[in-house]
């Protein structure tokens, strides 16, 4: 069971139970610890959100063509315009306020005040003023106000969906025992920020407060890493850049152009700047930064908190995980799996000499699961007691019972246990074959025995021989749930999974084995200290497990595999794994049982050390990254016939295809798709097949040329469409109608071939799309402000034929980008 760290250090001296503070105590607390503010205290005005609005550059455009109208006396067109930017402003406030909601949101699932134990008296206090060592008491209906430790309550149970996303109620149990807090807890005894109690009333002791509670944390990640810059980023403000050179030097000479065919300066600036705004990129860069924002909140509710946005960009391309064995692949507990007693005695009386000969106060993992199993031990006083050391490899106590008779226990490594028995040959031997045969399963053993002692026998002296044997116990360390299958999934995308242990080789293999890494006959690499493992994995292709493994070795085997063109992943928990967690592309910190060192270092820390969580998390970043590429594609191809209608149209000294309230209209529905559309789409199915490729790149070759075929049907339907209505009289209106139809109507099947409208958002957008186009182009009132003319019959046959074959193309480019991960 996952135990989490209890900060002891920094606690006053209470009781773990029923004391609160004293004013002064908590007075002491908060001048070292702040406040309890889990959700930063930010507030967003309606101008700063209107000033980020504004350097959208459509609104310039508007204002700047606006003003033009203006100057040559086209009042009308003028204000149209002055208008139409209200529903972009609308917009980018929505898209804003949606992306900053998850944040705000989050403050409604948190305690805004607290019953906290103070000065000896229950009292209601604001939750923000809660200090580690406080006392509070939460009723049924409440959520906790920090993280802390369920000191006093029964019957309770937590909704923690908040969190895990788990739907049903978890139970908590109330911490036993009085006095000091012990170093760690399970999670049982937690109760945590943002969860909701259900049932019986629980007394907390806060431990935790504001951001360094786990949902404090979420929203920590959530909003500092996504402002981060990536590589990818990077690339796409380059390509803007370039897009934006390109576009203004066809500007240039399309406005030149059409001077030289005597359409005049107002027409000539006008084509320049509708093109301009036609070709600039500028969704890119924004899509780009909203899906990175999503996908951190995302991984967080797969238990792996991101703190840099790196990690969404590169986790999803992860070709090879390096993963420790104990607490990852494990469950990091010992637990006694077998009991297996002499003649003449039970599994509980074996039970019992082991307990009598541990100690009962003892910090041994091994020793605590002894208790824990047996349970009430018999009345009795320990009179002597021998303490276990490497070179005795036992532990030996000397027992009084109710009755005075004294006693010897022992346990410790079964061949030094029997070595002290009195046994024959033959039974010697059937007890060390048993031995070897649970050493191959990975299990630890050891052997117990006791012997009676007569009265006065001296307590210095430690008994050394004529003990009788009470048989062998086995523990063992539990694969955690469902990471045999996460190593399924794994494998059958091609995804390399390498065990790193300092375990010995054979239980390192077992657990191997157990989880199904390397199927029936794992490899496993035995590095000895003077090893480099570098020069040991030339002849280990298809290696599973690395035992007897250094940090030093751990290090240079991620850089090998690096070399190798793997892109990797590894987990870590202490100070001596800092160097592997920085030198990989991904480096992921357990956030319960790691150190500060190994969280701060890595970009990625999971909340429940749990393998599994990795490859969810892997495959979320990918879905992400997927998702990502959908909403690019759908960009490249809408304003690629957007662009090719804006320039080629005028360049055949025609008039314009497009006036500015066709581009704000576009705007409306290019925009708000491909921020919504794409988003939150799920897979299509398990862990897509590995590309082993460290470059990082949107599109294959292949992917390429499909758009290029798309994108460029689409722009010959648009230029031929408007080439077919202008018709022999020149109706410049009918011409622009059916244009744009074409183009709103293949906006429209690209987003449904691409989605497949699996999701609402995507739904509601193509329905609005096509709301929009019909409502505009054949309500009179506004097809006349749009100077359009509303489209036959025969016309919207044309415009259907377009739709169903920019969604089928689309359909077929959607499963070819599947295909082709890059």
């Amino acid at each position: 069971m996952t135990q989490r760290r209890i900060p002891t250090d920094t606690l006053p001296g209470v009781d773990a139970r029923t004391q609160g503070l004293s004013t002064q105590q908590a007075e002491a607390q908060h001048s070292a610890c702040g406040w309890n503010d889990i959700v930063p205290q930010v507030t967003r005005s309606w101008w700063g959100i209107a000033r980020d609005t504004a350097s959208d550059p459509m609104l310039w455009f508007l204002a700047l063509t606006a003003g033009l109208f203006g100057l040559l006396g086209q009042t009308t067109e003028a204000l149209t315009l002055l208008l139409a930017m209200l529903p972009l402003l609308g917009m980018d406030a929505y898209l804003h306020l949606r992306t900053t909601a998850s944040s705000a949101g989050l403050a409604s699932r948190l305690a805004s005040s607290a019953e906290c134990l103070r000065d000896g008296q229950w009292q209601k206090m604001p939750a923000r003023a809660l200090v580690p060592g406080d006392l509070v008491r939460v009723q049924p209906g409440e959520y906790f106000p920090a993280d802390g430790l369920l000191v006093q309550g029964s019957g309770l149970q937590v909704d923690e969906s908040t969190l895990t996303g788990e739907s049903l109620p978890m139970t908590k149990r109330a911490l036993e025992g009085e006095g000091a807090l012990p170093p760690s807890a399970a999670e049982a005894h937690w109760g945590t920020a943002g969860t909701r109690l259900l049932t019986g009333t629980a007394w907390l002791r806060v431990l935790w407060i504001g951001q360094d509670t786990r949902y404090g944390e979420i929203v920590r990640t959530a909003t500092e890493g996504s402002h981060e810059a990536t590589p990818l980023q990077k690339a796409i403000r380059e390509l803007v850049v370039i897009l934006l050179g390109v576009a203004l030097i066809v500007c240039a000479v399309l406005a030149l152009v059409r001077l030289w065919q005597g359409h005049g300066w107002m027409d000539a600036l006008l084509s320049a700047v509708t093109l301009a705004v036609a070709a600039i990129p500028e969704e890119f860069p924004v899509v780009y930064t909203f899906f990175l924002g999503a996908g951190v909140f995302r991984l967080a509710k797969k238990h792996a908190l991101v703190r840099r946005a790196v990690a969404v960009e590169n986790i999803g391309r992860v070709s090879c995980i390096l993963s420790d064995k104990t607490g990852t692949i494990t469950a990091g507990a010992l637990v006694l799996s077998q009991q297996m007693p002499a003649a003449g005695l039970d599994a509980r009386g074996v039970l019992e000499v082991a307990c009598r000969a541990a100690r009962p106060d003892s910090g041994d993992p091994m020793d605590q699961a002894l208790h824990q199993a047996l349970g009430p031990a018999a009345p009795g006083e320990q009179r002597a007691a021998f303490p276990f050391t490497e070179a005795r490899r036992r532990e030996t106590a000397i027992w009084s019972n109710e009755a005075g008779a004294l006693a010897a226990y022992v346990k410790g490594a079964p061949e030094t246990i029997l070595s002290l028995c009195v046994l024959s040959e033959g039974e010697r031997g059937h007890w060390l074959d048993l031995v070897n045969q649970h050493a191959q399963s990975g299990r630890k053993l050891i052997g117990c025995a006791w012997k009676a002692l007569p009265a006065g026998v001296a307590m210095a002296v430690e008994p050394d021989h004529g003990f009788q044997w009470a048989g062998l116990l086995a523990f063992e360390d539990p694969v955690r749930d469902g990471v045999r299958e996460a190593i399924a999934d794994c494998m059958a995308a091609g995804m390399r999974v390498i065990m790193v242990t300092g375990d010995h080789p054979a239980t390192a293999t077992a657990i191997a084995r157990a989880i199904g890494l390397g199927g029936a006959h794992p490899q496993t690499l035995v590095l000895a200290p003077e090893d480099d493992p570098a020069t040991r994995l030339h002849g280990h292709a298809g290696l599973d497990v690395v035992a007897r493994a250094t940090p030093a070795q751990k290090l240079a085997l991620v850089q090998a595999l690096q070399a190798a063109g793997e892109l990797v992943a590894v987990t870590g928990d202490g100070v001596n794994d800092v160097p592997a967690l920085r030198q990989a592309d991904i480096g992921v910190a357990m956030g319960a049982r790691g150190t500060r060192s190994a969280r701060e270092v890595a970009p990625v820390v999971l909340l429940d050390d749990n393998f599994r969580t990795i490859v969810d998390a892997v495959a979320e970043g990918r879905q992400l990254f997927q998702n990502l590429r959908l909403a690019f594609a759908y960009l490249l191809l809408v304003h690629l016939p957007l662009v090719v209608g804006a320039a080629a149209i005028p360049l055949m000294g025609l008039p314009l295809v497009f006036l500015p309230l066709h581009i704000v209209w576009l705007e409306l529905v290019i925009h708000p798709t491909a921020m919504m559309a794409f988003q939150d789409l799920p897979a299509h199915g398990p862990l897509a097949p590995v590309r082993r490729q460290r470059t990082a790149r949107f599109f294959a070759p292949e992917a390429w040329l499909g758009m290029a075929l798309v994108g460029g049907l689409a722009s010959v339907a648009v230029v031929w469409s408007y080439l077919y209505a202008l018709g022999a009289d020149q109706n410049v209106e009918h011409a622009r109608a059916m244009a744009l139809a074409v183009l709103l109507v293949a906006s429209a099947g690209i987003t449904t071939g691409l989605t497949q409208l699996r999701r609402a958002a995507a739904r509601w957008l193509v329905g609005g799309t096509l709301a929009s186009l019909v409502t505009s182009m054949q309500v009179p009132a506004l097809s006349r402000l749009l100077h359009l003319q509303p489209l036959h019959a025969p016309d919207w046959w044309l415009v259907a034929g377009v739709f169903v074959a920019a969604l089928l193309l689309t359909l077929a480019l959607a499963l070819q980008l599947r295909r082709s991960q890059p």
